[in-house]
């Protein structure tokens, strides 16, 4: 812990400790800035044109084989790069641990093509994950940059710190969760310095998606009324729901990732067709689950001409998608949880807020509260950061006016999870690559 960002005491390197953040922020917020807006407009040309042609019987097979075509590309891309596989997260945290290395080039080339193309493809996998490995990515970039005498020495890496900070600040639009990403779950010790250089390019890559490249709230939920302090007892049991339902979430999705990893009946190059063809099959059957929080914001907000919502068509959209979610990370294509997680975590909202509402604990106009404390709890308990989720539904949602109430099924939601025995679930993933890299290199 030589490094200057680690001395409490390193005042007078302040100035550049700033400008080196900056560096690391503006490049992390353009890469991540470039992948956003890329994706957004090629997705918005093919949904209109899947659109327009979803009913032609010949459109059909031709777009079966562009998924399958798809899975064989990122398969091979996955090959040449293995650190891109999933969501970027317990790579990018190993790295810094000092248990891999990687060149940060390629796998930031790799993970920008893989996730744009896994998302294309309509799995449920989030961008946010990829982002912040690819800013952890371009910070080591600077690190080899400003520290040649040990380009490959990534342990505890300030550069590679900020840069995975700034790259979800940039995904998500949410600076402040950024920072408190880099201490909750990173776990780098806290110092003035370090404070500064991970604030400056969380703010400055924030800068850059929401002033250059225009992306505004993720979730704009900003006028929702909060609920009352009479209800108190609410986000409280929705944070005991949610922490049980994040201990059952991790368990599943461990357990079918290396059921996957194990499994010999699909040859290695079409292990990912699977989540791909059933895409396909969604887009025409069941296509809510392919759109972000499987409904707009208004429809789960009960907003809408048509009333209030349904809890049966919820439900089954809930299992519809945490199925598909698995079953699409499973598959080892570059792609993130959390988005996934936030929108699970939303229906799950929805679902609790429609029985209390059905019920009378509850009126209507409040249900939109009940997704964003859904959110913040699904977060806090998968991930075991209570912090970092609470600012980051905020952040992200504009709903500030519920941040108590997302506070406090976040830290309810932690502790329940970690009762019920289930570790976080980027602990879990860590502990697969390791396994998975000892085992690959058993066999050479």
């Amino acid at each position: 812990m030589s490094n200057p960002i680690y001395s409490a005491s390193a005042k007078s390197v302040l100035p550049m400790l700033a400008m080196h953040g900056l560096a690391v922020g503006l490049c992390a917020g353009c890469v991540v800035g470039l992948l956003r807006l890329s994706h957004d407009r090629a997705a918005a040309r093919v949904a209109l044109w899947l659109e327009g042609w979803r009913e032609v019987w010949w459109t059909i097979p031709i777009w079966f084989g562009v998924l399958a075509a798809l899975a064989v590309i990122l398969r091979r891309i996955v090959r040449e790069e293995p650190l891109i596989s999933g969501s970027g997260i317990p790579q990018t945290e190993l790295a810094l641990a000092g248990r891999l290395s990687f060149t940060w080039w390629r796998v930031l080339s790799a993970k920008f093509l893989g996730s744009w193309l896994a998302l294309f493809g309509g799995l449920a996998l989030g961008r946010e994950g990829p982002s912040i490995q690819m800013g952890g990515a371009v910070g080591a970039g600077f690190h080899a940059l400003w520290r040649p005498s040990a380009p490959h020495a990534l342990t505890g890496s300030p550069y590679v710190v900020a840069g995975a900070v700034a790259g979800l600040a940039a995904a998500f639009g949410a600076p402040f969760a950024g920072m408190l990403f880099a201490f909750e779950e990173v776990k780098t010790i806290v110092t003035v310095p370090l404070l500064l250089f991970t604030g400056v390019a969380s703010f400055s890559a924030w800068f850059v998606v929401t002033i250059l490249f225009g992306f505004g709230l993720v979730f704009p939920f900003a006028s929702i009324p909060s609920l009352n302090w009479g209800q108190i007892w609410i986000p409280a049991l929705l944070g005991v729901g949610t922490g049980l339902f994040s201990a059952l979430y991790n368990a599943a999705l461990i357990r079918v990732t290396e059921l996957h990893d194990r499994q010999k009946l699909i040859p290695a190059p079409l292990k990912p067709l699977l989540p791909f063809l059933l895409s396909g099959v969604l887009l025409y059957a069941y296509p809510q689950v392919l759109v972000g929080i499987g409904y707009s914001t208004a429809d789960l907000g009960g907003l809408t001409p048509n009333g209030p919502l349904l809890l049966g068509p919820v439900a089954l959209l809930l299992c519809v998608k945490i199925i598909f979610s698995i079953l699409s990370f499973a598959s080892g294509v570059p792609g993130g949880l959390l988005m996934p997680m936030l929108a699970i975590g939303s229906m799950v909202g929805a679902v609790g807020g429609t029985l209390l509402i059905g019920n009378g604990f509850s009126a209507e106009p409040q249900l939109p509260a009940y997704l964003v404390l859904g959110m913040a709890g699904l977060f806090s308990g998968t991930v075991r950061a209570p912090l970092t989720g609470t600012a980051l539904v905020a952040e992200m949602s504009g709903a500030f006016q519920c941040l108590p109430e997302m506070a406090i099924a976040a830290f309810i939601s932690t502790v329940v999870a970690n009762r019920a025995g289930s570790p976080p679930v980027y602990d879990s993933l860590k502990r697969r690559i390791l396994v998975n890299r000892n085992a690959s290199s058993n066999i050479n």
